[in-house]
């Protein structure tokens, strides 16, 4: 009855006495909250910690990454690897062989254009001769054909009848006609027919247009 009627006299009283009690108790439950997120924050920054140390290779090897081991390669990728590495070399072989062969044959065709070059001058040079000799050559049975018309026809039938009668109509068919008839008219009949034959056998084959 006492304590009824006091906190009737002092109503204040209770509030004040509750919130004194709560507050040391929630000091002490934001305490316990701060060390668990401590806790769990460092727990969490070690679990990141070892993560980044997996990752990276670890703190005790930094050039993992830089250096990374040889791996064996199968017998069978190794046998398949050589063959290509073989057939390469060969490849590489004819090509070299190929253009050796190519070059020789420029060689070749180089030496040839000079010979032909060579040929057709030469060529050029035997048909100038041919024809300063043909020319030379009709000059001087010109003359002698010259020689022989201004001969008496006696001297001259004699002269023809020491020649070969192919020789003969050759002279007789380059003179003119009233001379070469006076030295045919000197010479033996046989003569005179055989020249005669052959004379007839040049005119036959001559183009008549």
């Amino acid at each position: 009855m006492r304590l009824a009627k006091r906190r009737a006299e002092n109503p204040g009283d209770r509030p004040t006495r509750r919130r004194s009690g709560r507050g040391p108790l929630w000091v002490v439950v934001l305490m316990l909250l701060a060390s668990g997120a401590l806790r769990l924050m460092s727990g969490t920054g070690q679990v990141i910690a070892e993560e980044v140390a997996e990752m990276t290779g670890g703190h005790d090897k930094p050039d993992a990454m830089a250096a990374p081991e040889a791996c064996d390669v199968p017998d069978d990728i190794a046998a398949v690897l050589a063959a290509l590495d073989q057939r390469e070399a060969r490849i590489a072989e004819r090509e070299a062989a190929l253009a050796d062969r190519v070059a020789s044959l420029k060689l070749a065709e180089e030496e040839i254009a000079r010979n032909l070059v060579a040929l057709q001058t030469a060529e050029e040079e035997l048909e100038a001769m041919v024809a300063l000799s043909e020319q030379a050559s009709e000059g001087d049975l010109a003359r002698l054909t010259t020689v022989y018309e201004s001969m008496k026809p006696k001297e001259a039938a004699a002269l023809f009848e020491t020649m070969a009668p192919d020789f003969a109509a050759g002279f007789l068919g380059r003179m003119r006609p009233d001379a070469a008839a006076a030295i045919m008219a000197g010479l033996k009949p046989e003569t005179a027919y055989t020249v005669s034959v052959l004379l007839a056998g040049r005119n036959a084959n001559a183009p008549t247009e």
